[in-house]
């Protein structure tokens, strides 16, 4: 089997409605008796108002919203995960604005860890719903409902994987032990020279990350498709322009520009 890129994302929990009423199967079929689970416990949830507030966290403005899209699950119209996620990271990253080329690579390649479908590739079809990590369904913690399957998904994987999740998505499907399976931090470079973290921000740099790696050409994807280790990843990014530190032999620092920065820079030319 040839090896492939994959890139692991958090999901957001703004979603765009519609869709059409395509259906297909999901990525890694190992994870389906827990996708089942998952998705009866939630709509059986939104059945009691109330409760489905008070577990998801919902505002009053949101709740009606929120617990009609879990509700309609079943027979809700899809669209491709990478197009249904909304936020920060997903606006910066504009998967409906590439060439037609860099978007068939982003919809294979960029895969969601989502709390209610598991890892779900950005073309695998879903419907808007709504459920977090920290979402209570049933008798089990979202990390004991996923963690196996997950991480059987990941170990299967033939090639290098990059996880920029967060860390309560990243505990929901853990990093198989090998060379290739990276972890991606990423912060900002200050005038003094010293890396400083991003916190809510990196999720702009996270997005514009992941649009240079699908605009870059065929033979930088080959070169990505053909990585064993960080070394490797290294050379192929910074051959892009992109600046990478590696801390461990698995986990890296990308340095990005700070959004807070720019907007400053801007008023303060044009004001």
């Amino acid at each position: 089997m040839t090896n492939s890129l994959i890139a692991l994302l958090p999901p957001s929990e703004t979603k765009r409605d519609g869709g059409s009423t395509v259906s297909a199967s999901l990525f890694g079929p190992v994870q389906d008796e827990a996708r089942e689970e998952a998705l009866t416990e939630l709509r059986a949830l939104a059945g009691d108002a109330e409760a489905h507030q008070r577990a998801l966290k919902l505002s009053d403005k949101l709740a009606e919203t929120e617990r009609a899209r879990n509700l309609a699950l079943c027979d809700a119209p899809r669209m491709p995960a990478l197009e249904r996620y909304t936020g920060v990271l997903y606006d910066a990253l504009d998967v409906a604005s590439l060439p037609d080329a860099a978007r068939t690579w982003a919809l294979e390649r960029y895969v969601i860890q989502s709390a209610l479908w598991g890892l779900v590739r950005g073309s695998d079809a879903i419907p808007a719903y709504r459920c977090s990590a920290s979402t209570g369904l049933g008798k089990r913690s979202m990390k004991q409902r996923w963690a196996r399957a997950c991480a059987a998904v990941l170990a299967e994987h033939k090639g290098v994987v990059l996880d920029l999740r967060s860390k309560s998505y990243a505990a929901l499907g853990p990093l198989p032990d090998r060379d290739d399976a990276l972890v991606l931090e990423f912060v900002t470079r200050m005038p003094t020279g010293e890396l400083k973290q991003l916190n809510h921000f990196n999720k702009q740099g996270k997005g514009e990350f992941l649009r240079t790696l699908a605009l870059a050409d065929s033979e930088v994807h080959e070169q990505l498709d053909a990585v064993g280790d960080m070394e490797g990843l290294c050379s192929v990014l910074r051959a892009l322009g992109i600046e990478i530190d590696p801390i461990s032999e698995r986990e890296a620092m990308v340095a990005v520009g700070d959004p807070r920065q720019q907007r400053l820079g801007q008023s303060t030319t044009t004001g």
